[in-house]
């Protein structure tokens, strides 16, 4: 995944870089969270569509493992997030190219975990 930055409301933007996160040339998406944190949906692999996890950020640079959405076997694309008004996330995506799934989740409830190097910790899993 890649990303680039802008100090002046988007007139200029810095070079894209490489992130330490993993994609499979996947969709992904993300929103800011009231408290300030931010939410990235994505496969986290370098192939494939499975798994699909959550990811958080205080600063959108540093991310860390906070939920595993699906790990079973199958395709879980094209992610869509929001937050709605009474602060619980809700998330959809394409569930093993069958159906679209639904997940609702407590930002309160979401546990970072590091990610030294990019690397999803067996412990979120």
């Amino acid at each position: 995944m890649f990303d680039t930055w802008s100090s002046d409301a988007g007139r200029t933007w810095t070079p894209v870089a490489l992130t330490p996160l993993p994609n499979p040339s996947a969709g992904t998406d993300a929103v800011t969270l009231a408290d300030g944190r931010h939410l990235i949906i994505y496969n986290h692999t370098a192939s494939g569509r499975t798994p699909l996890n959550v990811a958080v950020s205080k600063d959108g640079r540093s991310w860390e493992a906070a939920l595993v959405l699906e790990s079973e076997p199958g395709e879980y694309s094209y992610p869509a997030v929001i937050q709605a008004a009474d602060g619980l996330i809700h998330v959809t995506y394409t569930w093993k190219r069958q159906r679209i799934k639904h997940a609702v989740l407590d930002p309160k409830r979401l546990q970072a975990v590091p990610m030294p190097d990019g690397t999803w910790p067996p412990s979120s899993k």
